[in-house]
């Protein structure tokens, strides 16, 4: 029987391999990204899932990839609003006990059944992430992110916050509880951006990928400088 489960686990790592390549050749050259969170639960006539299209619009416009979960709801609405207006919809789908069906709106389409090997490709491919109002999972992919950034994981990009009336009780637990403890520095909360408005979203992606151009530059400069030197040092 330990033989067994043995085999069974050596064929799962197999597929969690299998996930992981899929998903850095198919998103390896999308571009500029921004990834959307939001509830499954939101119809077509709230607020926010019209808001979610708006922001995906216009982000799609100005050349940023539109990334969601693929299901419905928020994710539906992101993905509607990059397609319309033909701009690259993507949908990290994922394998659930109550099946996930994939939204309409994808014109590019990766299927998980691991969550861990999905939330690699939502920050790995992202210079940004919008969290409108969601539920479990939305918390997860926002946290998670700002923990990565916190620690030095990662490089930092903006966590928009999108809808007041709904994060701004989770903000406030932050400010008042978590620093009144010392459980997070003052500083960590600089990370977080709130707001209603599709532009200031934009506003704030653009100005972050302005900043990530001049570093990119500067450091290209930097290495032609030493290949330059170390070129001379090599000439007798």
């Amino acid at each position: 029987m330990v033989e067994d489960l043995k085999g069974k686990e050596t064929w799962r790592l197999f597929r969690i391999m299998s996930e992981f390549i899929e998903g850095f050749d198919e998103l390896s050259e999308i571009g500029p990204a921004v990834s959307i969170f939001g509830s499954a639960r939101i119809n077509k006539n709230n607020k926010y899932y019209k808001k979610s299209v708006e922001t995906a619009s216009l982000l799609s416009k100005n050349g940023y990839t539109i990334i969601t979960g693929g299901g419905p709801g928020i994710m539906e609405a992101a993905n509607k609003g990059a397609s319309l207006n033909g701009g690259v919809s993507i949908g990290l789908n994922i394998t659930l006990p109550k099946e996930q069906k994939p939204n309409k709106y994808q014109n590019r389409s990766l299927h998980f059944k691991y969550f861990f090997a999905r939330k690699v490709m939502f920050v790995k491919y992202a210079i940004g992430y919008v969290c409108m109002p969601g539920g479990f999972g939305t918390l997860d992919e926002f946290f998670e992110a700002l923990t990565l950034i916190q620690t030095h994981k990662i490089y930092p990009f903006p966590l928009i916050l999108f809808g007041k009336d709904y994060w701004s009780p989770l903000v406030d637990f932050m400010k008042k509880t978590m620093i009144k403890y010392k459980a997070i520095d003052p500083e960590d909360l600089d990370f977080i951006d709130l707001t209603d408005d599709p532009n200031e979203v934009l506003t704030i992606i653009n100005r972050h990928m302005d900043k990530k151009m001049k570093l990119i530059k500067a450091a290209t400069r930097k290495e032609k400088a030493v290949t330059k030197e170390k070129g001379r040092k090599i000439i007798p």
